[in-house]
């Protein structure tokens, strides 16, 4: 058996990032080294964490591409499920997230919208899909 357990992102400054996701989104703080080069939050079944450029170097010697609000957002993206997302895309954009697109319904009926965090990741802010 597999399970996903968490997804790890690579930022500048991990108390700055894990303070961002908890006031932005409502997430608790799971767990942060005393080195500050590594967090993680509660979001339910999967974590999502952080960890220090510096500390990713050490892991990958060969380097990695780093995120960054200057350059296009990565082929992936973080999705986060609400009942209000334009409430949601207002309280992240007003603590520093930028807006990518506006929310929109699908032809589904799912409202859907796209923002980057303080280190240029993509996030989806969306509401549940109906079956």
């Amino acid at each position: 058996m597999v399970k996903f357990g968490y997804t790890i992102l690579y930022v500048e400054d991990v108390e700055i990032s894990l303070a961002f996701y908890e006031n932005a989104f409502g997430f608790s703080r799971k767990f942060i080294t005393p080195e500050n080069d590594y967090g993680e939050l509660s979001t339910g079944e999967t974590t999502i964490s952080f960890a220090s450029k510096k500390l990713a170097s050490q892991n990958l010697p060969e380097g990695f591409i780093e995120s960054s609000l200057e350059d296009k957002p990565f082929a992936i993206e973080l999705g986060f499920i609400t009942d209000d997302v334009g409430e949601l895309v207002q309280k992240a954009t007003s603590l520093g997230a930028v807006l990518v697109t506006e929310p929109k319904q699908k032809p589904w009926g799912q409202i859907v919208a796209y923002v980057r965090d303080l280190n240029g990741f993509l996030i989806e802010i969306c509401t549940a899909v109906e079956n």
